[in-house]
């Protein structure tokens, strides 16, 4: 065989060997959405909402707009049980999960993570993440909780065994004081060897590679330089967004998100990342016109700085269990029904079926 024969047997060998991994594929694939519109959406949006629960098919979105949202929220708080801590089944998020890829919906999955003792999210009481970190005396118990979480993000395969790539966001709104690795919990130090730690833990030892990831501290900063406070490094961090529901409900509101929306999006800009407004809503949709009023001139806002990957509002409660006013997208029969549709019709945003890949 000649040298040049051998070159390209060479070439063809190491090119068939050379694959793209799920999560550098999902990345690509945002990246160019980001030409077409914003993604609209939801958290739990196929596991319950308003007045239903574990309907087959049920989605209050798709029930007041006829087509579901582009991105899917869920949230693995309560992981090794057969429910997470809103009690949607793990067996059925993972299904809810591949069947909305295979309609080429994205899925972003959020962690309140109960503690090893089994304190959860919001005991504040003691510190914890110095005893979960490398040396304390949960480390062990910690990564056990990490092995449940990788189990669970290599089990999102379809039935063709194709992996399905996510956008995983731990460690949420750190910046506030109502989570144990919040503000006031732990050191700055602490809260990015715990991010990082958990990044390396899931993709270096356990070997998942189809997630995205994403920071996302809540309201509190007004700066640039506040924003990364507790950013663990570009290396870490895919998918930068902020989460924000409480200046909604102050006067002037909507000038503070667009400016904190602007400064991430500025950010996102510098430092060549995807971005979203990861969590937002106003509770009870008490503002008829709010979609087209308020939240749409502020994605607009940020989108003129550099194209948003999504925005996602918080879930819809069932009615007949929870809460009688916690709910975010409009239900059937709502003030705000035909204001939503308004808003999801703007050329700006993407429902599940105008998401298609080139």
């Amino acid at each position: 065989m000649s040298i040049i024969a051998l070159a390209l047997l060479a070439t063809a060998c190491k090119d068939s060997k050379s694959t793209t991994s799920p999560a550098e594929l999902l990345k690509q694939r945002l990246e160019r959405l980001t030409q077409k519109g914003i993604m609209f959406g939801h958290q739990d949006d196929l596991a319950y909402g308003v007045k239903w629960y574990m309907q087959e098919g049920g989605s209050d979105v798709k029930e007041v707009t006829g087509d579901y949202p582009a991105l899917y929220g869920w949230d693995i708080g309560n992981i090794g049980n057969e429910k997470n801590l809103d009690g949607v089944p793990f067996d059925k998020m993972q299904q809810w999960i591949i069947e909305s890829h295979q309609r080429n919906g994205i899925s972003t999955i959020s962690w309140h993570v109960f503690a090893p003792d089994g304190t959860d999210s919001w005991n504040t009481q003691k510190p914890i993440v110095n005893e979960i970190l490398p040396g304390g005396i949960q480390h062990d118990a910690f990564n056990e909780k990490l092995d449940l979480v990788a189990d669970f993000m290599k089990s999102l395969r379809t039935p063709q065994g194709v992996q399905v790539p996510v956008i995983f966001r731990p460690w949420h709104e750190m910046n506030g004081q109502w989570f144990w690795w919040g503000s006031g919990h732990c050191t700055v130090d602490e809260y990015k060897s715990l991010f990082k730690y958990t990044v390396d833990y899931l993709k270096d030892v356990k070997g998942v590679d189809n997630m995205l990831i994403a920071f996302s501290p809540d309201r509190s900063f007004n700066s640039i330089a506040e924003y990364l406070t507790c950013y663990p490094g570009d290396e870490y961090v895919d998918v930068l967004g902020f989460d924000d529901y409480h200046d909604f409900k102050v006067e002037n509101g909507h000038e503070i998100v667009d400016k904190k929306l602007n400064i991430v999006a500025q950010i996102a800009k510098d430092k060549n990342k995807i971005y979203a407004f990861t969590e937002t809503g106003y509770d009870g949709v008490k503002d008829a016109k709010w979609f087209t009023d308020t939240l749409l001139p502020i994605l607009k806002s940020a989108n003129e700085i550099k194209k948003m990957s999504y925005v996602m509002l918080w879930r819809n409660a069932n009615f007949d269990k929870e809460q009688k006013d916690h709910y975010f997208t409009p239900y059937s029969g709502h003030p705000s029904e035909s204001n939503f549709r308004k808003f999801v019709n703007d050329p700006v945003i993407l429902l599940n079926s105008q998401v298609v890949f080139d």
